[in-house]
């Protein structure tokens, strides 16, 4: 089967230091793969290679049997990886059904302008109601995004991915700042990316639980290496991960 990302001896040095050094992974399609490690291992600037916000120093990205390694952050996306972050990044003075339209038209290749009347994007914007829905956000489509709690803003960041028609889909710390109660929600929300939708996802998590209980592998980085790429059982049962990483927490 073909991968729907690889990356080959990635690599990343700032200012003399080794960031990352010699990644090569392959991700199936519809696959979720984990990745861990401890801090400064090196896990969001894996993300930042591989959404186009950073160029590696070595090393190759490609989705499917396209080269991207040298693609702008906007045209990867075109080219099919999608991404949220640590902190929310929806547009906080708009809408949901505003926040998810402007990603479906984006992905329909049209303007995304809101000043022009939604009758000429009915399609859209009957997409961006679907993709609210599929993430239990109907009822608040027009509510502004600044005013959704922390856990709504999460699921209008999945939303707007779903909209954009990405078939990779980078996560980044999503249980980040979710009160206890809400985590288990949005783990569901995660998997159905996987399961319902088709995605390729990739997912950094602290969460140990969570990315336990998503990922089909896990790959553990620690001082910008890949340790080991594996399934969950192998991964917690490895002796290196163990002294590494995970150490007490097994």
């Amino acid at each position: 089967m073909n991968s729907a990302l690889s990356v080959k001896d990635l690599s990343l040095n700032i200012g003399g230091a080794k960031i990352l050094d010699g990644i090569t992974l392959d991700v199936k399609p519809n696959e979720t793969l984990g990745i861990i490690g401890p801090n400064g291992a090196g896990k969001t600037s894996f993300f930042n290679l591989l959404s186009g916000i950073r160029k590696p120093s070595r090393g190759q990205i490609f989705v499917g049997s396209n080269n991207v390694t040298d693609l702008a952050p906007h045209q990867r996306a075109r080219a099919g990886i999608a991404r949220t972050f640590q902190t929310s990044s929806v547009f906080v003075n708009l809408t949901c059904l505003e926040n998810v339209r402007i990603a479906a038209q984006a992905a329909n290749g049209q303007s995304m302008n809101l000043t022009k009347s939604a009758y000429s994007f009915k399609e859209v914007v009957q997409t961006a109601h679907d993709c609210l829905a599929k993430v239990g956000l109907s009822a608040r489509a027009l509510q502004r995004a600044g005013s959704l709690s922390h856990g709504d803003k999460r699921r209008l960041e999945i939303a707007i991915v779903l909209a954009s028609k990405s078939d990779i889909v980078l996560l980044d710390e999503p249980m980040a700042g979710m009160s206890v109660e809400n985590i288990p929600a949005l783990v569901e929300i995660i998997r159905s990316l996987a399961t319902v939708h088709k995605k390729t996802v990739l997912i950094v998590e602290h969460h140990m639980d969570v990315v336990l209980g998503l990922a089909d592998r896990i790959a553990v980085l620690n001082y910008g290496e890949l340790l080991t790429i594996d399934t969950p059982q192998n991964v917690m049962d490895n002796p290196t991960v163990q002294s590494a990483y995970l150490g007490a927490e097994l």
